[in-house]
């Protein structure tokens, strides 16, 4: 049976991470969802799982959390690695 990208194993340990710095920066749902010019309901389902974010919306990301996209992507893979 085949499953959704978004349920796959590897990238269970992303939607917890985009809360991670999201809350880090200080930012609320909304506040984010303001500098990504997006609803508070895309940050939702991004960091609940339900939507999958892909790679230019990863780095919008970061830099809206003031994450270097680099750095983040490093803490991701090392969080991917068992």
């Amino acid at each position: 049976m085949l499953t959704k990208a978004q349920h796959a194993r590897q990238y269970r340990v992303l939607p917890p991470f985009l809360r991670e710095m999201r809350e880090k920066a200080g930012l609320t749902q909304r506040e984010l969802g303001a500098l990504l010019r997006k609803p508070q309901s895309w940050i939702y389902n991004c960091e609940t799982g339900n939507r999958r974010v892909d790679v230019t919306e990863f780095i919008a990301w970061c830099e809206a959390c003031k994450v270097k996209p680099g750095v983040g992507l490093a803490r991701i893979i090392k969080l991917m690695r068992p």
